[in-house]
Order: structure tokens, then sequence, then C-alpha cells
């Protein structure tokens, strides 16, 4: 079918994969950083031009036929009705709209009103949230506005030579805060309540569906977010989980309807296949692996999992709570974290390594038992992360868990995602492929480990940690969330 490539513009730089479009085998990869610094809240999205462009160079484009696109989610490219900039797009690291998005809880109602219009409880990094706190800060830049659109829409755009016509899909009009995933449409009242006015939208695309062609014959693809752009690169479908393990952590997985959640531990995402990606979120993961590195003094990680090898599971009898930043899941925003269990046996260094190894992926099993208990299946749980190549998380992971881990090799996960994208919508305007089902390429290269005769010993320390923590914090952890 010919070649196509993807490209994914994160936070700090645009990589770029050419993919043969029936395999899925990368052939070549581009990369260029963000001229932009590290931290920032703004941009000017012309950096993203400048650094797509630098990563394209040295023919590394020729002969595809087709282009998708994944960026950073939750960002707000707001423009006038000329199309032109109306400030610097705001990112989705940006904690400036906190507030803002309280108001706007409370302005619909609350909590289960905003779960049920679409799907999410408004944060501080969403659209919604910014416009709002746009039409405080800024009212007169605010008035102005008269399209919105998010980093991957404008990328789309720009490529198309900016016609009228103007796009999203479904994963990235998900995360806006003003589409729902359950009803598949817009709130226009919602982007009114936040703007104080209405103003165009994206249209929202099929998961198959073409943006649009260049005018040298190039097919640009719907596009999405980076979470649906890599859950789709990595081939996940359903009965599979994807665990995060960053500074924070988080659990999504396929589903095959939007799950309303009053309590907001679940937001629910559309995916990049026509599916759902719910997803629970933890403020704490790999930080608490850090913090006890340091109270232990360790080099790093690897010291710290060789360490927590030398005990046993159950850590003898100590138990951590990770909840160092406060937690979100379960929603005990102004707490600490608690180390239980001391006894004189227990006050070793592999006993407390081990406990924070345990401490972790307990706290992410619980946030997957948010979304088993909606129903969701999990028969299968993709780790990603740096982390995860810690024999420490391997060996203590599918117990607790219990399911089986696949732990993927390194690889540019989004932009293969967008690339496979590419080959779907090329496919379809071929013929050769069916909107219903995307190309069969390749799975990620992974490690698998299975829970085996481990699973009664991974119950056993789930059972242990969550006793601990409804002593600790009775009520918190509500079963029918």
């Amino acid at each position: 079918m010919g070649i196509v490539a993807g490209l994914d513009s994160s936070s700090a730089f645009t990589r770029i994969v050419v993919c043969d479009a029936d395999t899925g085998a990368v052939l070549r990869q581009g990369y260029a950083p963000h001229p932009v610094e590290a931290k920032a809240t703004e941009i000017d999205p012309q950096a993203w031009l400048l650094s797509l462009g630098e990563a394209a160079t040295g023919g590394l484009l020729e002969g595809v036929q087709a282009i998708g696109v994944s960026a950073q989610q939750h960002g707000l490219v707001a423009l006038d009705r000329q199309g032109n900039l109306v400030r610097p797009a705001l990112l989705g690291n940006d904690k400036r709209a906190q507030v803002a998005a309280a108001d706007l809880i409370d302005a619909l109602g609350g909590r289960q009103a905003w779960a049920e219009a679409v799907g999410s409880v408004p944060q501080a990094a969403q659209p919604v949230a910014k416009l709002r706190w746009m039409a405080r800060s800024e009212p007169e830049l605010a008035q102005r506005v008269a399209m919105v659109m998010q980093p991957h829409d404008w990328l789309v755009w720009q490529l198309l030579g900016r016609p009228a016509r103007r796009t999203t899909d479904r994963g990235g009009a998900s995360g806006t805060g003003y589409w729902s995933a359950g009803s598949g449409s817009y709130r226009p009242d919602l982007v009114e309540l936040a703007l104080g006015h209405q103003c165009a939208l994206p249209e929202v695309l099929g998961p198959a569906e073409a943006a649009g062609t260049t005018p040298e014959g190039l097919l640009i693809s719907a596009g999405t977010g980076e979470t649906m752009a890599a859950a789709f690169g990595l081939g996940v479908g359903a009965g599979d989980a994807v665990v995060s393990l960053g500074a924070s952590g988080s659990v999504m997985a396929v589903h095959h309807e939007a799950l309303a959640d009053p309590s907001g531990m679940i937001t629910s995402f559309a995916d990049a296949t026509g599916m759902h990606l719910p997803v629970v979120h933890t403020l704490n993961a790999v930080r608490a692996l850090r913090g006890t590195a340091e109270l232990l003094g360790l080099e790093g990680l690897d010291e710290l999992s060789a360490h927590a090898l030398k005990s046993t599971p159950g850590s003898s009898g100590l138990v951590l709570l990770p909840y160092l930043e406060g937690e979100r899941t379960p929603q005990l925003p102004h707490t600490a974290g608690t180390l239980s269990g001391l006894r004189r046996e227990s006050m070793k260094p592999e006993h407390l390594a081990r406990a924070a190894f345990e401490g972790m992926l307990c706290s992410l099993a619980d946030a997957m038992d948010v979304l088993r208990r909606r129903g969701v299946d999990v028969r299968r749980v993709f780790l990603l992360g740096a982390a995860a190549g810690l024999p420490a998380v391997q060996a203590s992971a599918p117990a607790i868990f219990g399911a089986q881990v696949v732990v993927p090799q390194p690889a540019d996960y989004a932009a293969v995602g967008a690339a496979r994208q590419a080959a779907w919508s090329l496919g379809v305007s071929q013929g050769t492929l069916s909107p219903a089902a995307p190309p069969a390429w390749q799975g990620a290269a992974a490690q698998v480990f299975e829970p085996g005769e481990d699973l009664a010993v991974g119950q056993a320390v789930r059972q242990q940690y969550g006793a601990t923590r409804d002593q600790i914090h009775p009520g918190a952890f509500n079963p029918t969330s």
C-alpha cells in the first residue's frame, strides 16, 4: 500500500516515524526539540512548526503518501475571526486555571453534573477551564476568541494550508471538557459557560476519516491526542489496561462504552478506534520510589530494586501508603504518606525498599479496581515508563494486578500510533481497508510476565495494604465508586 508517516508533537519535541503502511515496520525516523523553555506554560505554536520542519529534514518524508498527527493534550489554541492567534497557546501544564475549574464545577451544579454532561470533572489542564481563566483574567482577549483548537487540531490545519474546514477527532475532543464521549457531541452551552460567549469548534471526525489532502496530494488523517495515539501504537484492545509509571501514575483501559463517574475519579476519554479509554489517575507513583531511595541513601532506583528483592512479599509487615503529594485516587488531597507495621524485625532497608514498590503497585491496583468495579475487563496490563524495567516491579506487578503483565520495549508509540492512523485513512481512501477495522500491524516487542503461582501471594499483599489504608483513612476509598 505504500509508506506513511506519524508525527508526535509532544510538550518538548517533535518525533517522526516513517512506516510501511501494511506491516508497520519503521523505515526512517526524525527528531527535533521544540525551541522553548522546558517548563513553559504557554508557547507560540509556530515553535511546533519549526520543530516539525527540523525533524523532517534530509528527505525524511520522501515518498510518504499519508501523515497522521499526534500532539500533547489539553493545550488551548485560541483564534480570532481571521484565524490569527489571540494569545500564545496555553499548555497542559499551566495550573493557573485551578480556581477557574472549581468555579465551573460549582456553576454547573457540582461534580456529578459534569460527569453526566461530558464524562469528566473540570481540571486546571482542560481547555474548558483555560477558557474560564481567560474570561476572568484576560477579558479583552477572551472577547476576541472566535475559534478554539487543541495542538493536534492546529497542526493538522496548518499542514492542510489553513482551510476553511477545521477538524479534530474523538480522542482529542474528549479531553476538552465540552465534548461528551458518551453522546459523541459537543456541549456548546459549556463553552459559553466558560468563555462567556459561543465560539466555533472543530468538526469531530471518525477514526478512519481523513482531515483532507494537501495541494501536493498528501493525505492527512484526523490526528489525535498523545494518550490515544500511544494506545493505538501499542495495539491495545478490549481486555487490556495500560499502567503508566511516571512521577504520578495512571491506569487506562479499553472499554466499549463511556463511563460517567460522579466521584470524578474516572475521566472518560474516547480512543482512536471508536472505543473508549476510561482513565484513573494517581498523584504518586515513581516519586514514592525516588523518595524511599533518598531516605535510604541509595544512588537510584536500580539500587532500590536490588534491595527490595532481598526482602519477601509483604515486606515483613511494612506497608507504605504512598500518598506523598496528597492523593486523587482515593480523594485525599491534603493527606500525607504513611509507613505502618514497624517492628524491630521489619526495620531493615530491604523491607522498606520492598514496601515502596508494593505500595506504589497496590495504589495503582486500587485505581485499576475503580475501573473493574464499573465492568471494565482487565486481563492483560501494559506497563509503561522507565520504572517498568526494574526487576522489583516485574517480580511483583503480575501478582498484585492479578493479570498478565506486558512490558513493551521503549519506542515512539505515539508517533507509531499516528502513523497507523494515517495508514488506516489511506487504506480507506484507496478501498483496501474498512472504516471499521484498522490495519493489523505487528504488536509491540515486549517481555511478558505471568502471575502464575504467585497470585495468592499478591492477593495477600493487597489485603495487607487495603487493611492499612482503611484503618488510616476509613471511608476514603468507597468500594461503590
